[in-house]
């Protein structure tokens, strides 16, 4: 196989999913490449067990779960749909296929498949560096940012965004993302009536900057104070034509009758009805190769992923000096972002959708009669626990492997006696150490305990599920049509236990290979019930929290169940540097992200996996600081 100079295959695990991108530099030079997997093992190996323990479901006469692995006839034929093999190499991996009551390659077989295929999939990944920042689409302030901004700009502590229409989670799955942040035609009636709102409760400090005096006519106090809001809101030093464009409201105004007050007020209403207000506009530069950013957009970027919000007087002061590009200025200017309470805005933000505790506030609702003791007052504590827990581990540049199991959390005193921690009082949230092994890291808080759970019963597949998607990045398929349901609740039924009858469910070969995989982890918490607490017996009789995972490892409990977390470090350290660049650039991820992942991934392992490096190297890299048109 003859390939152009820096022709490659991009492949990557989870969120890219291993997907296909062929590219090459243009310049027509050629070199040979040719893998180690690209040898006879395939035809005297691999191909051979593929056909005896796959083609059956996945080959030419049948597809289980849209899996076709016929017409891959060469070795470098994978690169036809990496995305697939990584998904094979998973499943064989984690014994998950062939499913039980199939013929079963042998442990040498398996081992032999899978080491093929990892060798392969590694060779075929991308290793040049980041050279594509992706695309960078007009990005609109979203609830959140709307909010925090009016208040960072006139000192507005009400939530007029809150009534806006909520903002729908794209690619990432965060609600910053720019390719599902719409303007529908009610969003503009909505900005409208919010400016009114804002410029009502902004404080005169902020608003009224500048005032007419014996020394100073009205129309210099107005010019100064447009251009001063003005470049703040706009993020950019205000043009003169855009100043006097406002200056011409305020005249109008005024020759209509109005005071000096409202004049101002409708001038800066327009200012907040702005595109360059209400979007985080990037100008184009000339030419059509990648460049890097202007100091005051890099500003903006920094403060809406630290902050959630605008540029304060620092970043704006160091972006007018161009020093924000200076790797030393950079640096310091994100751990002080981190320090500062505004972080905590990103905090809860991040944390709450990576981890699903948003849903504590809608779709999760435990059963108010078999559950009384989840109140609002409660479910507030759990969501904070988690926002202000994650939040430590940033600001206290902890290993990101604290997020798992760490020896502390928060707590106020119902969240305190939820637990059964004693000598708490008083509603307000405080740190406190762990004893045992009941508690520790995010995996046993009780927020993401009761969003895993249904309303009357826990669920060791939606928690199973939920681990491999957002702790380890590999999610299952989608069940299938015929999949079948469980009862609603935990009660012993024809002599069975819910167990029992969830054993019994996962026999069926259509389910068998995704409940392999989900449904052992999901055992390992059974210790908790449908809101988070700790529980030692369940329908009359003690909890069985074993599990046996589909590689056949055993383990019972939590804190076994952490151990064999910890084994798959590198999982979890590259699904949580996706995540969080994800939620940086406000886009999904695509398969050109693939070289910055790899050297986030990099940098982080050589920091010993501090929170902070993660956070550093992003606003660092390559997609985080160059656009292209």
């Amino acid at each position: 196989m003859r390939c152009k100079k820096n022709s490659t295959f991009y492949v990557a695990s989870g969120l890219l999913g291993a997907v296909l991108f062929y590219g090459a530099n243009g310049h027509g030079e050629e070199k040979k490449y040719v893998p180690v997997a690209a040898n006879a093992s395939y035809d005297k190996e691999i191909r051979p067990l593929l056909d005896k323990y796959c083609d059956n479901c996945h080959g030419a006469k049948k597809q289980s779960g849209g899996v076709n692995l016929a017409g891959f006839d060469t070795p470098l034929s994978i690169g036809r749909d990496l995305q697939m093999w990584h998904k094979v190499l998973t499943q064989v991996h984690e014994r998950a296929m062939p499913p039980g009551g199939k013929p079963q390659p042998t442990d040498p077989e398996r081992e032999t498949l899978e080491n093929w295929l990892r060798t392969a999939l590694n060779e075929l990944t991308d290793t040049s560096a980041p050279s594509d920042p992706g695309r960078k689409i007009i990005h609109r302030l979203n609830r959140l940012e709307y909010n925090n901004t009016v208040r960072e700009l006139l000192g507005v502590t009400s939530k007029p965004a809150d009534k806006f229409p909520a903002d729908g989670g794209g690619g990432g799955g965060f609600d910053n993302n720019a390719d599902t942040l719409f303007l529908p035609p009610i969003l503009m009636e909505n900005y409208l009536e919010a400016a009114d709102k804002v410029l009502k409760e902004a404080t005169p400090e902020k608003l009224f900057i500048a005032r007419p005096s014996k020394k100073r006519k009205p129309e210099v106090a107005v010019r100064l104070i447009i251009e001063r809001l003005g470049s703040r809101a706009f993020r950019r030093p205000i043009s003169i034509a855009e100043t006097d464009r406002l200056m011409n409201l305020y005249n109008g105004a005024i020759k209509r009758g109005a005071s000096f007050e409202d004049a101002v007020k409708l001038a800066i209403k327009a200012v907040l009805i702005s595109p360059h207000f209400l979007f985080r506009i990037e100008r184009e530069q000339p030419g059509d190769r990648p460049y890097l950013i202007s100091d005051w957009e890099l500003a903006s970027r920094l403060s809406y992923f630290l902050w959630s919000s605008m540029p304060d007087g620092e970043l704006l002061g160091l972006a007018e000096k161009k020093k924000l590009h200076n790797p030393k200025v950079l640096e310091a200017q994100v751990k002080r972002l981190i320090a500062d309470e505004k972080f905590g805005a990103t905090a809860q933000s991040f944390s709450e959708q990576w981890l699903h505790t948003r849903e504590l506030y809608g779709v999760s609702q435990p059963d108010p009669g078999k559950f009384p003791q989840f109140t609002p007052a409660l479910r507030e504590a759990m969501a904070n626990e988690v926002t202000q827990f994650f939040a430590s581990i940033v600001r206290d540049d902890k290993t990101i492997f604290d997020l798992l199991n760490a020896d502390y959390t928060f707590v106020n005193e119902d969240l305190a006696k939820h637990y059964g921690i004693k000598d708490v009082t008083g509603e307000a949230m405080r740190r406190v150490k762990l004893e045992g092994h009941q508690r520790g890291g995010i995996l046993t808080t009780a927020a993401v305990l009761t969003v895993t759970s249904y309303p009357q019963r826990t669920s060791p597949v939606l928690r199973g599920k939920w681990v491999l998607e957002e702790i380890l990045g590999t999610p299952p398929p989608p069940p299938p049509p015929n999949a079948g349901a469980l009862p609603p609740n935990d009660a012993v039924k024809d002599g069975l236990t819910f167990r029992q009858r969830l054993e019994a469910h996962r026999k069926d070969p259509n389910c068998a290979g995704c409940h392999a995989r989900m449904d052992p982890i999901g055992f390992g918490l059974e210790n908790y019930d449908p809101i988070g607490r700790w529980r030692e017996e369940i329908g009359g009789g003690t909890v069985d929290a074993s599990g046996v995972l589909a590689t056949g490892e055993k383990f019972t409990g939590v804190a076994e169940l952490k151990e064999h977390l910890k084994q798959r470090r590198a999982d979890f350290a590259r699904n949580l540097t996706e995540k969080m660049l994800a939620y940086a650039l406000g886009r999904g991820l695509e398969p050109v992200d693939v070289p910055t992942v790899r050297v986030l991934s990099k940098k982080l392992a050589d920091s010993d996996f501090k929170a902070q490096t993660l956070m550093l190297e992003i606003a660092k890299s390559y997609p985080f600081q160059y656009r292209k048109n």
